[in-house]
């Protein structure tokens, strides 16, 4: 699937993706690996191994140049701006948050000793009990990690960073610049939309670079994983749905990337892209419900990055490693784009999460920042009237930073509330309540204006995709902290507690939050690109609208209103999300055991376009868009605006009868909580 590029544009396209013998028969190659399909059929020898000629990397070499005189102008007016500001703080910019549990003790620290080099050249870590290691005097081990610790100073930081950021931004313009063929291009620009800068499992500069010189951080696994992730959202859109026909709608991306990973294990070569690899098919296979495989392949990601020390860091303890800064960035990210991705599978499929934040784990510090200041723009989105999506700044490190922050706090919450053998004792979840529901105030309090979405006072346009998530994602945290409050956990409890109200509240205020928050992503981008961590927060939301209405004396028509409209969400994202299939088979089911049908209810509250079930509609209608202080409101698939009245419960009040309602509820369904029944 790729090659290295040469001095033609024509010849570019063909390098990155066409084996040798196509490019010199000057036909097109699918790009399969081992053996194109051409080549196949033809029975000749199929190799990839164009190397760059001297004038493609003259001509590169004449662009860096070119561009670090135009960064070296950039960062003086930047730092003239700043020195004239007297040096205060910019808000939007990311405050590098130190790692826990820093002050470590000294004695734990020196014990613990380093990365290694194994005698095939990988990187690893393996504890003083293993095979591959003899014990040590604790002089030794703590010679080696005093030097690694003070290795790094805050002037080398500063140094790191400006290297960093000057090489993405490098890296960015020659992107730009490459002659990448469609589909390729397309779908690559979907992941860098609406996938990394929430989850942040590939480093762009690295990949994009290497994907021309395949270099370390490039495989064509890796290219294959991403591509096949993509599709689920992109199969339908006009530009491209022509081209895929040949890759069998995409589907032969997602055999390529399982071949190809298979043979990368059975190797036994542990790499940064194999890691990303299992992350995107564990994504992808969780959003299509196949549980087993989803969980496997988180599971070898997680195993991976042990195995080659990426789960420690890599600046503090890098023994007699030598990382680049590149190196270092790159394992510092991944390893919170695992932390992160171990609590959504485990919160998906109810189970215990895996990886664990320790005083040794990779700091939340991304010293790229240039994501932060890049715009951001829909892809794939088109709106009609020569109406566009007003410029608007990414943020995307700032997200990434405080999710990873917000999982933190996650994590706690599921094993302390929500361990699958049921060894949480009513302690441990008072205790939890009363320790994690303060903790997720602060992050709240503390979450900068540039990522806060008020649900009672929505801006005029949907903020990115990443960040809507990330509020939802709050929301839903907050419901899962308090609902397990609501219930009736053992004989006597409720007795020696009490049903407190805020906890009711606190379900229901977040909950209309989500929904508020969801419809104004879909008025402005539509369901297609609606990813799983929101269609579980919908999910979550429509959990807490049943037991309202399991608890309530007489049914409350605002009420089944919200939980029509969560219907009739999760059955749109069902098409890229099919797992909610079985989500929505739960609700109905209980629905039906109360005697409800929410039909009528979603034809007289919720306008709808005729053919909403078919979410091939690549046009979103907004009109006004630009023009307009409030948000969009004109699409024909909208929430009824009445279903948000009280959207921020003002004065809200819990009366007696339903705090005694709620006081003998139970759960009508004990696998209502998570995705348990899988299509």
């Amino acid at each position: 699937m790729s090659s290295a590029p040469t001095s033609s544009v024509k010849a570019t396209k063909k390098s990155a993706f066409s084996c040798d013998t196509c490019r010199k028969r000057k036909v097109r190659c699918d790009g399969q690996q081992p053996v194109c399909r051409r080549c196949a059929i033809r029975n000749d020898t199929c190799l990839y191994k164009l190397s760059p000629t001297l004038s493609y990397t003259e001509r590169l070499e004449s662009r860096v140049k070119e561009l670090e005189h135009q960064l070296s102008q950039f960062q003086e007016s930047r730092q003239s701006s700043e020195n004239a500001s007297n040096g205060t703080k910019d808000e939007a910019s990311p405050a590098p948050v130190a790692s826990p549990d820093e002050s470590t003790s000294s004695d734990r620290t020196r014990a613990f000793k380093g990365l290694r080099i194994d005698d095939r050249g990988a990187i690893t870590y393996h504890g003083t009990t293993s095979f591959f290691q003899l014990p040590t005097p604790s002089q030794d081990s703590s010679a080696e990690v005093a030097v690694s610790e003070t290795s790094d100073p805050s002037s080398e930081s500063m140094g790191r960073r400006e290297r960093l950021v000057k090489n993405a931004w490098e890296q960015r313009v020659l992107e730009t610049s490459a002659e990448t063929p469609e589909p390729f291009q397309y779908l690559l620009r979907a992941h860098w939309c609406w996938i990394q800068p929430l989850f942040n499992f590939v480093y762009r500069p690295a990949f994009t670079r290497d994907m021309e010189v395949l270099g370390p951080y490039y495989s064509h696994t890796l290219l294959n994983a991403m591509l096949s992730h993509s599709v689920r959202w992109c199969k339908n859109d006009a530009k491209i749905s022509h081209l895929l026909v040949q890759y069998e709608s995409g589907q032969l991306f997602y055999r390529q990337a399982r071949t190809l990973l298979f043979n990368e294990i059975r190797q036994g070569h542990s790499s940064v892209p194999t890691v990303q690899t299992l992350l995107l098919l564990s994504a992808q296979e969780c959003g299509a419900g196949n549980r087993t495989q989803a969980w496997l392949y988180s599971g070898m990601a997680f195993r991976l990055i042990e195995d080659m020390g990426i789960c420690i860091d890599g600046q503090r303890y890098a023994g007699n490693v030598r990382l680049s800064d590149e190196d270092i960035e790159i394992r510092h990210r991944l390893f919170w784009s695992c932390y992160f991705w171990d609590k959504m599978i485990s919160l998906y499929l109810g189970r215990s999460p895996t990886l664990q934040h320790s005083s040794v784990s990779p700091p939340q510090v991304m010293l790229d920042d240039s994501a932060e200041t890049e715009l951001w723009t829909p892809h794939g989105v088109v709106y009609p009237n020569d109406v566009e999506y007003p410029p608007t700044q990414a943020h995307s490190i700032s997200c990434f930073t405080r999710m990873c922050r917000l999982s933190e706090i996650f994590n706690r919450i599921l094993v302390a509330m929500y361990d699958p053998l049921g060894r949480n004792t009513e302690t441990d979840i008072q205790n939890c309540v009363s320790i994690e529901g303060p903790a997720l105030n602060a992050w709240w309090s503390e979450l900068p204006d540039f990522l806060r979405i008020e649900a009672k006072s929505l801006p005029p346009h949907c903020p990115p995709s990443h960040i809507v998530t990330l509020n939802c994602l709050y929301h839903t945290f907050k419901i899962l902290l308090y609902r397990p409050m609501l219930f009736q956990r053992s004989p006597g409890s409720r007795k020696q507690h009490g049903l407190d109200p805020n906890h009711l509240v606190e379900c229901i205020s977040s909950a209309t939050s989500i929904i508020a928050i969801f419809d104004l992503f879909c008025r402005t981008f539509g369901h297609r690109y609606c990813i799983l961590s929101l269609s579980y927060s919908v999910y979550t939301a429509a959990s807490i609208f049943l037991l309202q209405i399991q608890a309530a004396v007489s049914h409350d028509d605002q009420t089944l209103n919200r939980l029509a409209f969560c219907l009739n969400s999760l059955e749109r994202v069902k098409s890229s999300n099919l797992v909610i299939g079985s989500s929505l088979g739960l609700i109905t089911e209980a629905l039906s055991k109360l005697g409800i049908n929410l039909s009528k209810q979603a034809s007289s509250q919720v306008s709808m376009s005729p053919n909403y079930q078919d979410d091939t509609r690549s046009v979103t209608q907004i009109s006004d868009y630009a023009q307009s202080s409030h948000p969009p409101s004109t699409l024909k698939d909208h929430i009824d605006p009445q279903l948000l009245q009280g959207c921020s419960l003002d004065g809200f009040e819990v009366s007696s009868e339903m705090l005694e309602a709620f006081s003998n509820l139970e759960p009508m369904d004990p696998t209502f909580s998570s995705f348990q029944e899988w299509s």
